[in-house]
């Protein structure tokens, strides 16, 4: 990435700053903007390569446009760098993604210029359709403008609020950012639509003709009907129909156009203004623009970690550690060339949850459905329906557009679809929009399926082996980032062998520490607490139990495995057998309908001695979303549910109980 010198960017502090340049000086306004990017990119990580698409289109919108009185949507909106830094957030751009700094995504509360928040694809026509009927039904003239990417255009919200736009209101401007590129590859009729107007020379020399010279001076309204009539039959001559699932809904079709020629989108979105028609920009970008590496691979660049800007060379992860996606994919692959019936399904996601492999050994055994997870879902209920055994592979975040599917289609018919949530926990940098902490909640309540967590990659795979020899749906959550080094437990160990359904593991003993005797209670025994977690949480029960012993505590570690069923049994053991004192569960889940309730409620069926045992659950707070932060650790702080501050939480409810 060549070296910038900052000359406009320091001097755009306001939208007017940015209408103040002459339109020949934006281009230059695109490359330092991008520099910019890539710079603090660099620092933190973030989403690189779809910004860097961005930059020309996020100016020629500012500089047309006049937010926040306009309102400008981006769908899926983690390629707003460049909106941020327009609309009066470039001091603070630094902060992105870092705890109390400015969001990856737009965010209403972040700035008036963010009408409308979004971290998932398909809801910007939805919710600019309903900025458009309130600004209707209150006489208002701003404009409403949504930009959508080419993946996100065919996601099923997407398409239905296509079918809504002509008849709920005449003036709406969607901007169909075309990349070739969601995260993965895009898929499906859509995307071969797109392929076919853009590989048509006789209609592109046509239309950049008429919209780069014409298109600006039609301003009396007879021009304007006779271009549009004339435009259709162009249309129809060069592309045979290729354009018209925009134009049999009644939504007018313009470009394709260059998204990275700032001065020809400034005309463009001009002439647009005003419109009484609802129009369809095409508007045709490279992802990655600007940046080698990201130019040449912009899967791998969608969401980078931090990296040297001037080689591209990435921060890497510690040597000889694996990712969570990784080890599912890894397992997955082995599993399947032992089952010929096991079938894999991803949502636009093949590289980030894992299944780059299991897609090139296995062509025939999966499919990548593009961004369409309801659809995915009841796709995969169609495939254990006929005997296959289908396993989804998807983000926690975005399964929540499932739920329905998943009860409905799957638990309902008692159908052995199983469900790999991937990122299933907090993703600090990301923030609320991708912390998947409900799926627990959402799936426990729900007849039929099991639920269940591994510690290690070892459990993953047993978990998996048991999930698809299993007649029933079947959850697996784990979290972003690196597994924990299970090498020694991979052969078999009594850590992972024999895992069975509802079946929980004892971990390891923590005795007090000699003399250390529990603050009150100088001639009493040593109290027992149960630490029980869900996932590799070890780091988090071992400094908690260090900390128990050393204040004259004895503690033991559960695994959980299973929030449903839960292991009942040894509940009953650790009250009746053991003597616990009280029980302390942690999840990196919503702490409302996960393992501290499902522990609960066991304890309440139980009676007797273990209905009254006080319990302790740290997880993630019910009454707020959690936010965006630098990292885990900073987060767990913030919530004082920390190892730290969850050892005192458990010696003070001990205080007052014992």
């Amino acid at each position: 990435m060549p070296t910038y010198q900052m000359k406009l960017l320091p001097t755009i502090r306001t939208i007017a700053d940015l209408k103040a340049l002459p339109v020949e000086r934006l281009a230059e306004l695109a490359a330092e903007i991008r520099a910019e990017i890539v710079a603090t990119v660099a620092r933190h990580g973030g989403h690189l390569s779809s910004n860097l698409g961005t930059v020309e289109l996020s100016v020629a919108l500012a500089y047309v446009f006049d937010p926040p009185s306009d309102k400008i949507l981006f769908d899926v909106s983690h390629q707003a760098y460049a909106w941020k830094i327009l609309t009066g957030r470039a001091d603070r751009f630094s902060t992105l993604r870092r705890t109390d700094g400015l969001s990856g995504f737009q965010k209403r509360s972040e700035s008036p210029c963010d009408p409308f928040g979004s971290g998932h694809a398909g809801n910007a026509i939805s919710g600019a359709l309903g900025l458009c009927v309130a600004r209707d039904r209150a006489g208002g003239d701003e404009e409403v403008v949504a930009v959508v990417g080419d993946a996100s255009i065919a996601n099923g919200v997407s398409l239905e609020a296509l079918d809504n736009v002509r008849n709920t209101t005449d003036r709406l401007l969607l901007v169909l950012n075309d990349n070739e590129m969601s995260i993965g590859r895009p898929v499906g009729a859509f995307s071969r639509a797109f392929a076919r107007i853009l590989a048509s020379p006789g209609y592109n020399r046509w239309k950049s003709r008429i919209e780069a010279y014409g298109l600006r001076r039609l301003r009396m309204a007879p021009l304007r009907s006779a271009y549009h009539a004339l435009e259709s039959r162009v249309k129809s001559l060069f592309l045979r129909r290729a354009n018209t699932p925009f134009e049999s809904l009644g939504i007018r079709y313009v470009g394709p156009l260059d998204g990275h020629d700032v001065a020809q989108l400034v005309d463009a979105f001009r002439a647009m203004r005003g419109s009484r028609v609802p129009t369809v920009m095409h508007v045709h970008t490279c992802k990655g623009r600007g940046f080698g590496p990201a130019e040449r691979d912009p899967e791998a660049w969608h969401s980078a970690p931090a990296f040297d800007p001037e080689t591209g060379a990435r921060a890497n992860a510690a040597p000889g550690t694996v990712s969570w996606s990784a080890a599912f994919g890894d397992s997955l692959c082995e599993l399947a060339a032992e089952n010929p019936a096991v079938f894999a399904l991803t949502a636009g996601m093949t590289s980030g949850t894992g299944l780059s492999e299991f897609a090139e050994k296995h062509p025939n055994r999966f499919l990548d459905v593009g961004i369409c997870e309801e659809h995915q879902a009841t796709f995969a209920a169609g495939l254990a329906a006929g005997g296959l055994r289908p396993v989804v592979a998807v983000y926690s975040t975005f399964f929540q557009r499932s739920v329905d599917a998943a009860i409905h289609d799957i638990a309902l018919q008692e159908l052995p679809v199983v469900f790999a949530f991937d990122r299933a926990g907090v993703v600090p940098p990301d923030g609320p929009t991708h912390h998947g902490i409900f799926d627990m909640a959402l799936l426990r309540s729900v007849p039929g399926y099991v639920v269940a967590q591994p510690r290690t990659p070892a459990a993953l795979r047993e978990m998996l082996s048991l999930a698809l020899r299993e007649n029933r749906p079947f959850a697996i959550r784990y979290p972003r980032g690196s597994a924990p080094d299970d090498r020694a437990e991979a052969a078999g160990s009594a850590a992972t062998s024999q895992i069975q359904v509802g079946r929980a593991a004892v971990v390891s003993r923590h005795p007090a520490v000699p003399g250390a005797a529990f603050p009150g209670a100088p001639d009493s025994p040593a109290p027992l607490v149960a630490i029980w977690t869900l996932g590799p949480q070890d780091d988090w029960a071992g400094a908690v139990a260090a900390a128990l012993s050393a204040a004259g505590v004895a503690s033991i570690h559960v695994d959980a495995r299973f929030v449903r069923p839960l292991d009942a049994n040894l509940l009953r053991a650790q009250v009746s057998r053991d003597g616990v004192a009280l029980f302390a569960s942690f999840e990196d889940a919503s702490v409302r309908g996960g393992l501290g309730d499902a522990m609960r409620d066991v304890l309440d069926e139980l009676g007797g001695g273990a209905a009254v045992r006080p319990l302790v659950k740290f997880g993630w707070p019910a009454d707020r979303f959690v936010p965006h932060a630098s990292s885990r650790d900073e987060l767990l702080l913030r919530f004082g549910i920390d190892p730290a501050s969850a050892s005192r939480t458990i010696l003070e409810t001990l205080e007052k109980t014992k």
